[in-house]
This record gives structure tokens, sequence and C-alpha cells, in this order.
């Protein structure tokens, strides 16, 4: 992966995961982020408007992606729940961004951070959701 959306994804990641786990505050997550030296090496826009949406949005994305799980989403992976929930943000809401882009960031960071064939279930979720989400664009 490589530049600045992607980098910000990454981020966004990191927060979301944070978010899960320990119940912290988006904007402290935000802060935190922002505090970083690299702050200027990732699209700030975009990371902002990521991590707060997910959350923000996270009952309809949730709903989103039940018809495509194979289990409940708090039965999935903290990881690859955050990688799944950041894709369908990005699927539903940014429709500039297209489809294939968002599996292939999202199986990237599910290669990088998640367990060892997590993408692969990844790549599957978000692909039967594109196509429920994006039906003109996957055809």
């Amino acid at each position: 992966m490589s530049g600045k959306r992607s980098r910000a994804r990454r981020h966004v990641l990191q927060g979301l995961y944070q978010w899960q786990m320990a119940g912290q505050d988006i904007r402290d997550i935000i802060n935190q982020f922002l505090d970083r030296e690299d702050a200027g090496a990732f699209d700030v826009d975009y990371f902002r408007e990521l991590l707060r949406g997910v959350p923000a949005r996270l009952n309809e994305l949730d709903e989103a992606l039940a018809p495509c799980l194979d289990r409940a989403i708090k039965s999935v992976d903290p990881v690859e729940r955050a990688v799944l929930r950041l894709g369908a943000y990005e699927l539903a809401h940014h429709p500039e961004v297209p489809y294939r882009v968002v599996i292939n960031e999202a199986v990237e960071l599910a290669k990088t951070f998640g367990a060892e064939e997590g993408h692969k279930y990844v790549n599957g979720v978000l692909d039967k959701l594109a196509k429920r989400l994006r039906p003109v664009e996957t055809a």
C-alpha cells in the first residue's frame, strides 16, 4: 500500500481497533494520530471522515454486512471486523472510490494486521457486499 489515502486507511484501521477493544472516544483517537510526527504523510481529512463515519453508522454497516457473513459480526476476529466495517463504509459512502480499490485496500490491511487467512474472508465478504451495494459497477 502506498499513497496518502492508503496510509489514512491504515491509521483508521488502527483507530477502529483501538475504539472496538478499549472503547476510547473517537475524538481522542483522532487527536492521538494527528499529534504524531507523520500526520503530513497521510490524507488527514479522509482519515477523520472515515474514523468518524464508521462508528457513527455502525448499525447501518453491521446490517449491510450481516447477509454476507457466515456468523454474527461480533464473532468475527476484531481486526477483520474493523477491516470489514471500514470497507463497508467506503463501499456505501464513497462511490468515487472504485469497489475493486476498496476491496484491494481492505485485503492488504487484513494481510498486514489480521490473522493468517483473514484476508481471504475479508475478500469474500466485501465482494458479496459490493455486489449488493454497487450492482451496476460490479456487473
